[in-house]
Parts: C-alpha cells; sequence; structure tokens
C-alpha cells in the first residue's frame, strides 16, 4: 500500500522500529503512533515492549527480536507486510577504555548489533521496498560515527560504518524512489550511559553533570519530521545537540 504522505500525518503507514523496548526507540514509537502510524515494535525484551505498546494509542505489532540473529531476523520480518519506514534504530555502547585495554566480548556486542544488526534488518525489509518503488530507512546513527573519541574507538567506528552504510545505500536505491536518512544525534540521556558502564547508575549521571542535554523524545521529533517531508524530498542526514555541546566531547557544564 502507498500511502499519502504530508508535512502532518502519517496515517496508515507501517512503520517498523528496532530497539523499540527504551529510550530512543520507545520515544520514535509513541510519536509516530501520535502521527497515526500502525507500529511494529522489535526488541529483545518483551515484557519491556510490552510497556511501551501499552502506553500507546495506535495499532501495534511486538515482535521480540535480537537484531543480531540473522535466520531470527529473516523469519520474524517475512510476515510484516509492506512497510513503509525503517527506523533502524537498536544499538548500543559498551565498555569505556583504550583500545589496547577493552574487551573483546564489548566489541563484538557493538559491531554485531549496530552494524550487523542494522544490515541484517535492513536487507530483510528493503528489497519490498525498492520493488514496490516506496520506502524510508532512517538510521540512528550518532555524533560519535563523524567525530572519534578516546575510550570509544570501537563504538566510534561502528557508527561511522552506518554513517557509511547510509550513503552508500541511499546511492543503491538511487532512482527507486526509496529514501535514506540517518539521524545523529549528540549527547541524550538514555539508558545508554547505564549500559556502557555495565550498570553503574552514578557514573552514568555524571556524564549529564551540569547540562540539560536532548531527551529520547527531541529525537524522536525529530526522525518523525525526517519521515514527514514530501515524496520528493529526503533529508539526507541530521545531526542533533545539545545547546550546551558543539561536538562530541565539547560540553560547557554549569558550574554549581
Amino acid at each position: 500500500m502507498v500511502w499519502a504522505m504530508s508535512n502532518t500525518t502519517l496515517a496508515g503507514a507501517t512503520v517498523v522500529v528496532t530497539g523499540a523496548s527504551s529510550g530512543i526507540g520507545a520515544a520514535c514509537a509513541s510519536a509516530f503512533a501520535a502521527a497515526g502510524a500502525r507500529l511494529v515494535l522489535c526488541a529483545r525484551r518483551r515484557d519491556r515492549l510490552e510497556q511501551v505498546a501499552a502506553s500507546l494509542d495506535a495499532d501495534v505489532t511486538l515482535i521480540p527480536l535480537d537484531v543480531r540473529d540473522r535466520d531470527a531476523v529473516d523469519a520474524a520480518l517475512a510476515g510484516v507486510g509492506d512497510v513503509d519506514v525503517l527506523v533502524n534504530n537498536a544499538g548500543l555502547g559498551a565498555g569505556w577504555a583504550p583500545l589496547h585495554e577493552g574487551d573483546p566480548d564489548d566489541w563484538d556486542r557493538m559491531i554485531d548489533t549496530n552494524v550487523r544488526g542494522l544490515l541484517t534488518v535492513t536487507r530483510a525489509l528493503l528489497p519490498a521496498m525498492v520493488r514496490r518503488g516506496h520506502g524510508h530507512v532512517i538510521n540512528i546513527g550518532s555524533i560519535a560515527g563523524r567525530e572519534t573519541y578516546a575510550n570509544g574507538t570501537v563504538y566510534c567506528a561502528t557508527k561511522a560504518a552506518v554513517k557509511a552504510i547510509t550513503d552508500g545505500m541511499r546511492m543503491d536505491v538511487l532512482g527507486s524512489g526509496v529514501r535514506v536518512s540517518t539521524v545523529d544525534p549528540g549527547m541524550v540521556e538514555t539508558e545508554f550511559s547505564v549500559i556502557r558502564f555495565g550498570g553503574d547508575r552514578q557514573r552514568a549521571a555524571q556524564v549529564y553533570e551540569g547540562v540539560t542535554p536532548l531527551s529520547a523524545d527531541d529525537i524522536a521529533e525529530a526522525v518523525v519530521w525526517v519521515a514527514q517531508r514530501p515524496p520528493h524530498v529526503v533529508v539526507a542526514d541530521m545531526v542533533l545537540l545539545a545547546t550546551a555541546q558543539s561536538g562530541a566531547t565539547r560540553v560547557a557544564r554549569r558550574t554549581p
């Protein structure tokens, strides 16, 4: 089904969101629901997905799914029907250490989720978009994909890969009518830092001390706006920073 896109509504669109159980993914689910979309929400944690779905006034399908499992992705997404918007949000940062002291298991988690997972989900859904001549892939990148910083080498590399994949994908589908975008947030207060620091909430909270960071809702609002552009317009990439941030590591903090 090809749905009519305007600058104000996504009514009737089918939107797939990965990593939808918390943070930016959950916020995107809420924002797209408010815009009238039908949602397919994917994440590893069924209980958290159910909590998100319970808060939405929308047609919602839940798919408990680990994007690192290619066979599971292919099987789960084969039956979702025509997809109008794919939001590749599933991703994480794991560990904080110089490369020569890093944990290879953390590297595997980030590469398998942030890069291979994005590729796997996209490969499952993009061919049908190309055949129909309609669809939109929106990848959630990061300022870290544009500016590498110490102790985050592998994470930054995965997000640089997301940018390269997005740019290449846009070239590959050129002329098909499919649009490809990336939304790259800076400092956003979600569970991201808690996961990066292995559940240390006190250390995670220090990341945002003296700063008003972006919220997950800020990013979701931008993602929906990107999806709402008229069919002849593609927002190729968008960077969102907190006002107190000018780059990946440049932050103006308020003194107590």
